[in-house]
């Protein structure tokens, strides 16, 4: 008895320890902490302050019941010596709740400072802020342009780090070392960030025009050689057309009685005269081949925002064939984003230089995705893989088809389907001869890229058969170096998806999505989407303080076939599960997207974000863009090309995050004058935002980046190169998506 006697206790003694050690309802109390935040300027990035820059701290103590806290600056053998290298802090005397201080960054850049503020009743308790001091430096765009002997390129400039106190800049223009002879602004004038030049000099070489400038504020305004810290060197290229070479074609629409259309082809033009050319083409009637004999590229010199990138594109037709005029704009690297302008229908497409880099004699795979319509006119998407032998084989290929909502149909019975057949050049086109899962032929043709994993092979191809579902897409070379599975899918990925509503109120109407999307290798899925779905409008999150979407993704049995989990809405009350998806990749967070089970019959593309250096800087959107719609939804969408000027500080009405350019649809062939809001557009640290429209119309848009350049580990200076759009108003029924590449 008295043994046991001593164990209870025993027991008890340590049941009291243990509840001593937690607290009274046996929960360990959170330790306390202190965090220190940039208050002013707000959005500061403490990556990117630059030199005297003056920045409000705050000290934000939890969890304990005092909150004093003592400021230094560090490291201390570096931060030492009158002036101090690392800059000066000033805490507020007397000390508020929550304390501040002020802290002055040197004028000389430096990196590893770091702020701390020490909790004074617990000095084990620190919050520590890291700083880097970084030049000002100047973001100049577009940077490798052609410009059209006697045409006008605009450029941009902005100074970085995003919050340098002045936005002026001294500009300059050589042609070969010598001034160049038309440039706006003068030189060694203090400007805004904005200046044209209009080709008029005797320089032929690549990169003969150098333009430049440099910030007030750097610590040196000499800008010479490419390895200036101090600017950024545009080098332009004066050429007699930007028209020249082969080009390969696409374009998806509606002919004039809103029957879907598309067109995929071929042509070559000398110095913008278009000598020769073959296209196909799917009509309501069938599929149909014509030669092109003729035609011609003439520039816009009427454009006031960028006279270089706009112009018309007619094509030499047998007569009664559509379309064959096209407005046009084109981008930095001179690829031709194209709307029919002919009153035959409405539409859009692309058209890129050739790339000699095909060897149909390797053992290659190829993703694909295709979009059309069925024999009863409705809506199907293919996508798969196409394994080339290199002997002219495909064998082991794989595909799946939505059609009008079923993935069980008349072209994949069991899917995924095994796809084989040959390919061959016949007459100068490659031709596609697939034996199963069903008997298709196809037409492709060779357009951008290379064998790299970077700039993968891009082919146009078209389907050629009668009887059966008529589609037109885009195949890309597989990245073969990667492995296909979960854990090797891992980053940050761009995803367009386009589909059609026929419940709404006028169908069809169009179902457009972006989404930001990280894998993590363990088959996790998260991010954040916004989808317009014949007006009705979902953005996840729904607000800052909702969660991302979380959802799943998985590597199947057949390599390169993954199935995810996209759009729904876990916002909602109830929640709208994710739709199912399969998606064929071409390399790492790259491939071809098709929704498994909707009537939306939703396809697309999946590519990786660019990356940057500590978050998307504002600074990284100005510059010239050629805009345009991608493939659409619905006959009631609008198709459009822009040229699109965004720059971060104007002298006219617009004082920052500046939106202009001119706008070109079917109902405006000369073109009309876009306008943005005051400020036009935004740019989150994760690389979406938004732009804003008041002319020709109010209009919202969400952008999401997509690639950049100049972008590195240690420098705030970085610039997205294209990004992607969609028209975010209820009022849109018919919304699509939209492409912008400088």
């Amino acid at each position: 008895m008295i043994k046991n006697c001593l164990f209870t206790v025993a027991l008890a003694s340590l049941a009291l320890a243990g509840g001593c050690a937690k607290g009274g309802n046996g929960v360990v109390p959170p330790p306390p902490s202190v965090d220190v935040t940039i208050t002013s300027p707000s959005n500061t990035n403490q990556n990117a302050i630059y030199p005297t820059q003056s920045l409000t701290l705050t000290a934000t103590v939890s969890n304990s019941t005092t909150t004093a806290v003592t400021w230094s600056l560090g490291p201390a053998a570096t931060c030492t010596g009158t002036p101090n290298p690392c800059g000066t802090l000033t805490p507020s005397n007397p000390a508020p709740t929550p304390a501040t201080a002020t802290y002055m960054a040197p004028a000389t850049p430096i990196s590893g400072v770091t702020v701390t503020a020490t909790l004074t009743s617990d000095p084990s308790v620190t919050g520590p802020l890291a700083l880097n001091i970084a030049d000002v430096t100047t973001d100049v765009a577009p940077l490798t342009p052609s410009v059209g002997k006697g045409l006008t390129q605009t450029f941009t400039a902005v100074a970085v780090p995003d919050a340098a106190a002045t936005q002026t800049f001294t500009w300059t223009c050589t042609a070969n070392g010598v001034q160049c002879k038309t440039f706006t602004p003068a030189p060694n004038v203090p400007s805004p960030g904005l200046a044209t030049y209009t080709a008029a000099d005797n320089c032929s070489t690549n990169g003969c025009v150098q333009i430049s400038a440099a910030a007030k504020l750097a610590s040196s305004t000499a800008c010479s050689g490419s390895n200036s810290k101090n600017c950024t060197i545009a080098k332009v290229t004066p050429v007699a057309s930007r028209v020249s070479g082969t080009y390969a074609f696409r374009f998806s629409g509606y002919d004039a009685g809103n029957h879907a259309t598309a067109v995929t082809g071929t042509f070559t033009a000398s110095n913008g005269i278009i000598t020769s050319g073959v296209e196909d083409e799917l009509t309501s009637s069938g599929p149909v081949q014509s030669l092109i004999t003729g035609g011609s590229y003439t520039p816009t010199s009427s454009d006031p925002d960028n006279s270089n990138n706009a112009g018309t594109l007619g094509l030499t037709l047998p007569a009664g064939v559509y379309p064959n005029q096209y407005q046009v704009v084109l981008d930095g690297a001179g690829d031709i984003k194209m709307v029919e302008s002919d009153g035959h229908g409405a539409g859009s497409g692309v058209a890129e230089e050739t790339s000699t880099s095909f060897n149909p004699s390797a053992d290659q795979v190829l993703a694909f995705g295709f979009t059309g319509v069925d024999s009863s006119g409705n809506r199907i998407g293919y996508a798969g893989l196409i394994p080339m032998d290199g002997n002219g084989n495909v064998v082991g290929g794989s595909i799946d088809v939505n059609d009008n909502g079923n993935s069980t149909n008349s072209v994949c019975a069991s899917p995924p389907c095994t796809v084989t057949g040959t390919y061959k050049q016949t007459n100068g086109i490659w031709q596609l001869a697939l034996a199963s899962p069903l008997t298709m032929n196809f037409d492709f043709f060779i357009a951008s890229g290379t064998t790299t994993k970077t700039n993968p092979l891009t082919f146009y191809a078209i389907s050629t058969d009668s009887a059966l579902p008529a589609v037109s897409g885009t195949m890309v070379l597989q990245d073969s170096t990667l492995t296909y599975d979960t854990a090797h899918f891992k980053g940050t990925s761009v995803s367009t998806l386009t589909g059609v509503n026929t419940t709404c109120a006028a169908p069809p109407c169009s179902n457009v999505s972006l989404t930001l999307g990280t894998t993590d290798g363990n088959g996790n899925f998260s991010g954040q989407f916004d989808q317009n779905n014949a007006g009705t409008i979902v953005s996840v999150p729904s607000s800052l303080t909702s969660p991302s979407f979380s959802y799943t993704y998985a590597a199947s049995a057949t390599s390169g076939r993954y199935t995810f989990q996209m759009l729904g809405n876990p916002d909602a009350n109830p929640v709208v599960a994710p739709l199912p998806f399969v998606l064929y990749a071409s390399g790492a967070n790259r491939g071809f997207l098709l929704d498994q089970s909707s009537s939306s019959v939703m396809t697309g593309t999946m590519s990786p974000q660019g990356k940057v250096a500590f978050g998307f800087p504002g600074s990284a959107l100005p510059g010239t863009y050629a805009t345009a719609t991608t493939s659409s939804g619905s006959p009631g969408v609008d198709a459009i090309a822009a040229n699109l000027l965004l720059t971060w500080v104007n002298t006219g009405a617009c004082t920052s995050e500046c939106v202009n350019g001119t706008l070109y649809d079917a109902n405006n062939p000369t073109g009309v004058t876009l306008t943005g809001a005051n400020p036009g557009y935004s740019l989150q640290s994760t690389g979406n935002g938004t732009i804003t429209l008041t002319a020709p119309t109010a209009q919202n848009y969400v952008i999401y980046a997509l690639d950049t350049a100049g972008c590195n580990n240690s420098s705030p200076v970085c610039a997205v190169e294209d990004f992607l759009m969609i028209d975010v108003d209820k009022t849109n029924p018919n919304p699509s998506i939209i492409f912008a590449q400088q």
